[in-house]
């Protein structure tokens, strides 16, 4: 059992080991010492060291399995945790029951994940002036690191709206006399992070793919803004930055950014390097097969979990039939039957969702059913023999499949729900209109009216099963209607509770919604 807060822990590990590659280890390190990074930052390739341990966490997984698209699929209403057993990751489990407490849950790691990105970046920020170093790529590092420290701060206060807001970095002793900041402050410091990065003329519009793929380009600034507007129901705005990522014609390349919608839907899940960083690609997630990750170092291993943990268990392909080449996984992220429903028809079926029940009544294969099972598993980030690291480590902690944080059609379907929201037409001729139906046209659907209801529900079928389902219900309003069979409760569910460790010997309280005075 840990002996101390998790986030005293983070302001001296962030500051310790601000260099490793392993995304939990410097979790583990004790608050005793002296800062290491005192002796660090003494050149531009050790600032540059510094700027890829930023990077580090926006792909960060927890020893114990969680990550964030794991977590928010389990939570919505298009999947079920599934796994072995009720018992199999709870964090998981209680986030589709809704049984979740403050001392029972994901949120300890997510909160861990968030604010050892912000510690990180608060130390590049705070050490870089005085690096020697060239001044155009130093500008440019401060640009990303505000990006990312925005990026971080944006999903702490969407899962739990009452957080500290540190700019600077803290002493460990400091760390107990933090206080939470309003909401609207948090949101004014994202909004301004994003200001400055997308201000910075050093940071490039387009990314060369081959040598610096991952890295942040002002498109990405421009979308993560427009999201964030879109949160705030600041309608116009949104559409503003949307449209500056979206180009001027909806289904054509954007002239500035380069951003097009892939051709076939298909392809943006495949694991090929010809296929990583593609044209729809705005904020990608980098993962490999050759980081030799182990069941011992689970937590610092650079593949893609999500692959081994959303495959069908105990998956036999039988002799004869021809069926996709999954590796046998742990069967998380089972889809519900209402979500196969919903996209039972559509030309997105067979990419988004594999079929096993159909597999297994026509006898073409044999699988070990996963808790709440429906028969239906996510196609999309399902690991495949194909794709099975050479690299050395365990083979199921090496995926090298990329994630995608944020890809065009979303920001399609985005700019469009603002401009409807906002008061715009969505009939044929509007820019609503050609923007919904550019992510329809490409997958062979015929033209709807751009109502909210189109939008939302093209938002389902175009974007299931990575992680934005639940938050657009809860953004919407729509959570409590679409979960209430799971057991959710209506202002208290919408966010995650703090951990109970973070609230002993602090200054931090417990959100209202959860029984506190915050």
């Amino acid at each position: 059992m840990r002996t101390q807060h998790i986030f005293p822990i983070i302001a001296l590990a962030a500051g310790m080991q601000l260099v490793t590659s392993c995304k939990d280890s410097f979790l583990d390190v004790q608050p005793k010492g002296s800062f290491l990074e005192s002796n660090y930052y003494r050149n531009e390739a050790e600032a540059y060291t510094g700027l890829v341990a930023v990077y580090d966490v926006v792909g960060w997984q927890s020893a114990g399995f969680i990550t964030k698209v794991g977590t928010l699929n389990s939570a919505s209403d298009d999947h079920f945790a599934g796994g072995a057993t009720i018992g199999d990751i709870q964090a998981y489990q209680v986030m589709t029951n809704w049984q979740i407490t403050p001392f029972i849950g994901p949120q300890e790691d997510l909160w861990k994940k968030g604010f050892a990105g912000v510690f990180r970046a608060n130390t590049l920020l705070q050490k870089l002036p005085a690096v020697p170093m060239d001044e155009g790529r130093k500008k440019r590092f401060a640009a990303e690191a505000k990006y990312l420290r925005a990026f971080f701060y944006f999903d702490l206060i969407r899962f739990f709206k009452n957080i500290p807001l540190l700019t600077q970095t803290v002493t460990p002793a400091g760390m107990y006399d933090v206080p939470q900041a309003a909401p609207a402050d948090v949101y004014a410091q994202i909004i301004s992070d994003l200001k400055d990065a997308i201000a910075e003329t050093n940071l490039p519009d387009r990314i060369p793919v081959a040598s610096e793929g991952g890295r942040i380009s002002r498109g990405a600034a421009h979308a993560l803004l427009g999201k964030v507007y879109l949160y705030q129901q600041r309608w116009t705005e949104a559409a503003a930055e949307l449209k500056e990522v979206n180009g001027e014609t909806p289904g054509q390349p954007s002239a500035k950014y380069g951003y097009q919608l892939v051709e076939k839907f298909a392809d943006l899940w495949r694991s090929d390097v010809a296929h990583k960083f593609n044209s729809e690609s705005v904020m990608e997630i980098s993962f490999t097969s050759l980081s030799g990750g182990t069941w011992g170092t689970a937590a610092g291993t650079e593949g893609n979990m999500l692959n081994i943990l959303v495959g069908p268990r105990k998956y036999e392909p039988q002799a004869g039939f021809t069926v996709p080449d999954f590796v046998s996984g742990w069967g998380f992220n089972v889809v519900s039957k209402e979500l196969y429903k919903v996209l039972h028809f559509d030309p997105r079926f067979n990419a988004t969702i594999a079929d096993l029940d159909s597999m297994e009544r026509t006898g073409a294969v044999k699988y070990e059913h996963s808790y709440n099972n429906t028969g239906y598993y996510l196609n999309k980030f399902a690991g495949r023999v194909s794709n099975e690291s050479q690299g050395g480590g365990d083979k199921p902690l090496n995926f090298p499949q990329n994630m995608y944080e944020i890809r065009l059609a979303d920001t399609y379907l985005m700019e469009a729900e603002a401009r409807v929201k906002a008061g715009e037409g969505g009939g044929a001729g509007t820019r609503a209109y050609a923007l919904l139906n550019a992510v329809r046209t490409r997958v062979g659907l015929g033209p709807v009216v751009a109502t909210f209801d189109n939008i939302f529900n093209e938002r389902r079928l175009e974007l299931a099963g990575e992680g934005h389902r639940f938050f657009d219900l809860v953004r919407t309003g729509k959570a409590a209607s679409f979960l209430s069979t799971r057991g959710f409760t209506p202002d208290k569910n919408e966010i995650l509770p703090i951990p109970q460790l973070e609230l002993e010997n602090t200054k931090l309280e417990q959100s209202r919604e959860w029984g506190g005075n915050k």
